[in-house]
């Protein structure tokens, strides 16, 4: 099959071109018109598929649900957004709940899925800070142990490939030179380390942070925090929610600045309540929580923010039409940045040949046209 557009994302820029697709993957890359098209773009924006390295739930589908058709149910539909590959994310529970979703998740990638590739696990705690736990249950967190980790990663089949932790909490820094040398990407975040407290978390191998500015120490020109460690070491990756409520746009467009192209990772955060109807009832860590008009989500009754319903294709476009971040850091940030992140850019996040067929096409809008998943498009034309 060969698919062409006067706009196809190739080496940071919009060129004419099209891309061969043979089974999974992107055999090669041909000039504009060389070959007879079997579909053919117009000046519609072909990218490639987006990566979102933390996402809860979907769809009234919660990663802590352990429910095998509710997540295929996720992977079968995030497509619409543009959303090729995926960490399904845990929240903070008690061990028996993380048991299960992590082996719910091993199950579903065992048995066989359709859709939005799981790239592994992202285990967003029980090794949290209890001041900047934002809405996890408090009542679940955990002093950070080898022991334990191996539990869930047992359970796991080896899938936990990504984990927020504060690593402040970390003795001797134990767990997180553990992680580091399995493969594990440890991201430090619900945080209350200092500047100081942060490198020394990354000297001992974290190499991200957690949706930066939310859940850690705030910035401060005396006491930098997190927030300015993440802005001065530039080569460690930094999470995003891009949605314009949990940052203000000029914070999103200080972190791009300060990151550059190359290591901030547009994230959603997303809630079972995405792609929902309104008004319905949902939770979050076996706590209740509310959609208000502005689209979060917060600890029903507080002003604390649970999380987000915000779509990927929708980040992009608030981060190039209202943040102004330039379009390449952009891009970057949900395709090969979150790639290198995880060490699967040798067949992620780029539109060249011997890659996967993870491809989106979007409208000049930003909705999306149609989405590839190793080649099969996902989407009914229009």
């Amino acid at each position: 099959m060969i698919i062409q557009s006067k706009r196809v994302w190739i080496c940071g820029q919009f060129m004419p071109a099209q891309l061969e697709i043979v089974g999974e993957k992107i055999h090669a890359v041909h000039a504009y018109g060389e070959k007879t098209t079997d579909m053919d773009y117009g000046n519609r924006r072909i990218l490639p598929g987006f990566l979102d390295v933390h996402t809860h739930g979907c769809y009234g589908f919660d990663t802590n649900d352990a429910e095998p058709e509710g997540l295929r149910r996720w992977m079968a539909q995030i497509p619409e957004e543009g959303v090729t590959s995926i960490l399904p994310t845990t929240v903070t529970q008690m061990p028996d709940v993380l048991l299960k979703a992590v082996a719910n998740v091993a199950k579903v990638v065992g048995d066989g899925y359709e859709g939005a590739e799981i790239l592994g696990i992202h285990f967003e705690g029980p090794y949290l800070d209890m001041e900047y736990k934002g809405a996890q249950p408090p009542e679940a967190i955990a002093k950070p142990t080898v022991e334990q980790f191996q539990m869930y990663q047992e359970a796991a089949h080896g899938l936990i490939r990504y984990i927020t932790m504060a690593t402040e909490q970390d003795e001797d820094f134990t767990l997180t030179r553990y992680l580091k040398g399995q493969g594990v990407v440890v991201s430090m975040g619900h945080s209350a380390a200092t500047y100081e407290q942060a490198m020394l978390g990354i000297a001992n191998g974290a190499t991200s942070m957690t949706h930066v500015y939310n859940g850690m120490t705030p910035y401060h020109h005396r006491k930098p925090g997190l927030v300015g460690t993440a802005m001065r070491v530039r080569d460690i990756y930094g999470e995003v929610i891009c949605d314009g409520c949990h940052s203000h746009m000029a914070a999103l467009n200080n972190f791009f600045t300060a990151k550059g192209r190359d290591y901030a990772i547009m994230i959603t955060d997303s809630l079972r309540a995405k792609h929902c109807p309104p008004g319905g009832t949902y939770d979050l860590g076996g706590h209740p929580i509310e959609i208000r008009e502005n689209g979060l989500a917060y600890l029903k009754g507080t002003d604390t923010i649970a999380g987000s319903t915000l779509s990927m294709n929708h980040g992009l476009k608030i981060l190039i039409e209202d943040a102004l971040v330039p379009v390449d850091a952009a891009i970057n940030s949900c395709t090969i940045n979150p790639a290198r992140c995880l060490g699967v850019d040798d067949r992620k996040g780029k539109l060249t040949a011997g890659h996967d067929a993870d491809i989106v096409v979007l409208e000049d809008n930003y909705e999306v046209l149609q989405t590839y998943c190793r080649g099969r498009a996902m989407l009914p034309e229009a």
